[in-house]
């Protein structure tokens, strides 16, 4: 019997101080068995982090060759911005940055390892891609009060996060690389 996806619910009050995005989201967020906990989180917090009119996850799912784990299109279904979750390898990378103007990478993986692994690739303007590393502990913490039903407040102020659940804030600075 092949195991099926867990359906999540984000409740997300979304100040995005930064970007001056003020939204009240309904996320839906299959996770996928093949998926971990904290790559569902990276990619609901992408999705947060990102937002804008034209947002969506990926209708293949995560394992879709053809697009990302989010995309960005306007209104006519042209690419705005191609969003990576997780460690994507310079192959895809180097597609994506072909097929949108802009690319990002959110990751919850060791940015290091991930940045050393794309040395000497070929990557189309990798130098335009950034790579955005969430902090491990953060993840694990917000991992522990995931439920099936969630309700986030989320706001981003000089690049920090601060995120109630539950009464309790957490809080992090993910961290921005340069693809060399």
């Amino acid at each position: 019997m092949a195991l099926t996806a867990t359906l999540y619910h984000f409740d997300v009050a979304l100040s995005h101080v930064d970007r001056g995005v003020y939204e009240q989201l309904a996320i839906k967020a299959a996770c996928h068995p093949s998926e971990s906990q904290e790559f569902l989180l990276t990619r609901v917090l992408a999705y947060c982090l990102e937002y804008e009119e034209g947002i969506a996850f990926s209708k293949g799912g995560i394992s879709d060759a053809e697009e990302p784990a989010i995309t960005l299109r306007d209104l006519t279904g042209a690419w705005r911005s191609w969003i990576e979750v997780g460690a994507p390898d310079a192959a895809r990378l180097h597609l994506a940055s072909k097929a949108s103007p802009r690319v990002a990478v959110y990751t919850h993986k060791e940015p290091r390892l991930l940045l050393r692994a794309y040395e000497g690739q070929r990557i189309h303007k990798a130098d335009r891609i950034a790579l955005h590393a969430f902090d491990r502990e953060f993840l694990a913490s917000l991992g522990e009060r995931l439920d099936r039903r969630n309700t986030w407040t989320l706001s981003v102020t000089d690049g920090t996060i601060y995120l109630d659940v539950a009464g309790e804030t957490l809080n992090s600075t993910p961290v921005r690389f340069r693809i060399p």
